[in-house]
């Protein structure tokens, strides 16, 4: 089995965690190969140089049969962004804080790899965004697993987002911004401005308003085969659009076309964790808090 592994760089007390994994990897007859600026973190932070089979690069000849993400949940969407449609299968190894997405406690990590090398994991399919292709986000990146915001710049003004569904006129948003949220986002930016969680497996997109001028707007729900387009305006002459945190700026008056993604990102759920456990773990649904 070849493991690819992805880190966080700026996590220097993880290292037992790091040395761990590898050191798994390794007794059970792994190969392994590491994303090379990682690697370099390894070698230069760390000044651990572990033996490898291989580096990753963005276009890596040699693939993973599986890609482990040590760090949060921003590791975990680096990972799937270097993913793609390669259709190789993500494991989240939490070493952050929240940790929706990488879910596997890293003091676990011993358990973590037996359960994997024993193939005691099932896989979940999760939709993605994508926005055309072109206006600097180019095919190979013109995806989200957690969420495409349209966001407004530098200044304290709102921005306007003219908002079309399967070419219906829905609204305008007169807002800070607009979150278009995958199922798996629905626990991300979007619940952060008070969007519903959805279930994994839901075939719907949400769209929730940052900050909206009227109370009266709320988050929607919408059916994942629906088309979005998007009309921005400011009077900052720009606004930003970013997917899953990678940000590029846009003239005012630019269009966007929105439509789910024709791959999914596949993640490993071990035999002990499920999404709900997450919520209640995460979120302490049920906890009595006094």
């Amino acid at each position: 089995m070849k493991i690819g592994i992805f880190g966080n760089k700026f996590q220097t007390g993880k290292q037992e965690c790091i040395r761990r994994l590898f050191d798994g990897i390794t007794r059970r007859g792994g190969k392994i190969l590491v994303e090379s600026d990682f690697y370099l973190y390894l070698t230069s932070t760390f000044g651990y140089k572990p033996e490898i089979d291989g580096l990753i690069e963005e276009e890596a000849t040699t693939l993973p049969d599986l890609a482990a993400s040590v760090g949060g949940d921003g590791t975990f969407l680096r990972t799937a962004a270097w993913v793609g449609a390669r259709d190789i299968p993500i494991l989240g190894i939490n070493t952050g804080h929240l940790g929706f997405l990488a879910d596997n406690d890293a003091a676990d990590v011993e358990q973590v790899i037996d359960d994997i090398f024993a193939r005691n994991y099932s896989l979940e399919e999760r939709s993605l965004l994508e926005i055309d292709p072109g206006h600097f986000f180019p095919e190979n990146s013109n995806f989200a697993l957690n969420e495409i915001a349209v966001l407004k710049r530098d200044t304290s003004s709102m921005i306007s987002v003219k908002t079309w569904l399967n070419e219906s006129y829905l609204t305008t948003y007169w807002a800070d911004g607009l979150i278009m949220a995958t199922p798996t986002g629905s626990t991300a930016y979007s619940m952060s401005v008070n969007g519903p969680i959805l279930v994994p497996q839901a075939k719907n997109f949400v769209l929730s308003p940052v900050a909206p001028h009227s109370l009266n707007v709320r988050p929607l729900v919408i059916p994942e085969d629906y088309v979005i387009r998007l009309k921005a305006e400011s009077r900052s002459s720009n606004f930003l659009v970013s997917l899953d945190g990678r940000s590029r700026v846009f003239p005012s008056g630019s269009e966007f076309m929105i439509r789910k993604a024709g791959f999914t990102v596949k993640i490993i759920k071990l035999a002990n964790h499920s999404f709900y456990e997450t919520l209640r773990q995460k979120l302490l649904w049920g906890t009595d808090t006094r």
